[in-house]
């Protein structure tokens, strides 16, 4: 397999703020739930219902004849990417390993 390399810039990619040697309260916390391991489908099946595919409290308000957005508050859960890379991976061993079909899971 080639090793492929990217010339150009993803613009939908914003790299973590972190600074090197800054402390982190939640490391522990994002450490464990990215540990879980997905090893049986029930658990999968859970963890694709709870969590969800896109972000629930994004919406555009319409008042007075004005559109109002309110942005996808998700993002500031300091545990988001974890969860959605933990639903990931259960959808990705539902259809991998299970062979189920997962685009009811899908938005």
């Amino acid at each position: 397999m080639e090793t492929v390399t990217h010339t150009h810039t993803h613009p939908n990619y914003h790299p973590p703020n972190k600074k090197s040697g800054s402390f982190d309260i939640l490391y522990p916390l994002r450490r464990l739930v990215d540990k879980i391991q997905i090893r049986n489908a029930r658990l999968a099946h859970l963890l694709c219902q709870l969590i969800p595919c896109c972000c629930p409290f994004e919406r555009d308000i319409k008042l007075f004849g004005r559109t109002f957005h309110i942005p996808p508050l998700c993002k500031l859960n300091p545990l988001y990417d974890e969860f959605v890379a933990l639903r990931f991976r259960a959808l990705s061993y539902l259809a991998d390993e299970c062979g189920e079909d997962i685009t009811k899971y899908i938005c």
